[in-house]
């Protein structure tokens, strides 16, 4: 079916199935075109939560369902390609983590919002790139298990006084990048500004101007005098900027900067998903109940 039908069925479902359709920054093109709101994972869960849709479509991975089923229990979350999983995300398990726990007791555990419900469940709270300094400075433990990715727990170490206890995971996008990237960026424009994600290797992050999640570098790039930025993210981040800032130009640093993952959704499975209430996302209510006053410590935190 033609992209221009499929985006007519998808509206039209949309409306019979009462639905908002989130996508997040790294999804296709299309995907994003067809949705009703674009942004990190967090933030369109609490989009979710807000909104007055029966129908939550989440273009995104596993996790970032489940976060959106926990805020907002009363709506059906689906999933429009239930393989769409997180590696990072993958790479700790609940079981996992309450052995590493006992090794250290004393620790606080903050779980990146890049993992599973279960995991976030065996935690105390949650953080996300935006955030992950203030929360981890918040803490009344001077000890914290952070987890799962060792490259954005490396990141929080270099400013927060407290001893950051890493797990030995990462984003297997992000850690593809390399410092001869970065230099081979700036020799092919010189006028660009580098910004790259804190999940990117420590000696990637020490050569970019700016360490950014997702949201950070939409803000940076409305907010900044540059006229060129390299960005060091998933390739689909250069579709929302170019989308936004026509008059700007931006440059991928990396061609390795793709997640499979996020490329799974389609408009056929989007679709697919709305006419048939296909792949709902739900969270074992223990694990929901304790998941959410992991998120929720994490909103209590005052901002400034």
């Amino acid at each position: 079916m033609p992209s221009e039908a499929l985006q007519d069925k998808i509206a039209r479902l949309k409306q019979k199935r009462k639905a908002v359709i989130l996508a997040h920054n790294y999804q296709l093109d299309e995907i994003q075109d067809c949705a009703d709101y674009t942004g990190d994972s967090f933030e369109l869960s609490q989009i979710a939560a807000r909104s007055d849709a029966e129908v939550i479509v989440f273009c995104g991975v596993h996790f970032m369902a489940e976060s959106a089923a926990m805020l907002a229990p009363e709506k059906t979350v689906l999933l429009p390609e239930l393989a769409a999983g997180c590696p990072l995300a993958d790479m700790v398990s609940p079981e996992a983590l309450r052995e590493f726990k006992q090794k250290h007791p004393d620790a606080a555990v903050a779980a990146y919002i890049n993992s599973s419900a279960a995991v976030k469940a065996e935690s105390d709270i949650c953080v996300t790139s935006a955030n992950v300094v203030r929360v981890i400075n918040s803490l009344k433990q001077d000890r914290v298990i952070f987890i799962p990715d060792r490259n954005l727990a490396h990141f929080v170490s270099q400013r927060t006084e407290k001893e950051i206890i890493p797990w030995n995971g990462y984003c297997i996008t992000h850690h593809r990048v390399y410092p001869d990237d970065i230099k081979r960026a700036r020799r092919a424009h010189p006028q660009a500004a580098v910004i790259v994600h804190p999940e990117c290797r420590p000696e990637v992050v020490e050569l970019a101007d700016e360490a950014l999640g997702t949201g950070g570098m939409i803000r940076y790039a409305r907010e900044t005098e540059h006229d060129e930025i390299i960005i060091g993210t998933e390739m689909g981040m250069i579709y929302r900027l170019r989308k936004e800032h026509p008059a700007k130009k931006f440059y991928l640093l990396s061609a390795g900067l793709i997640c499979p993952n996020m490329k799974y959704t389609t408009l056929e499975k989007v679709a697919w998903s709305l006419e048939n209430m296909a792949n709902k996302i739900t969270v074992v209510p223990e694990i929901a109940e304790k998941a959410a006053r992991t998120l929720q410590r994490m909103l209590d935190i005052p901002s400034n």
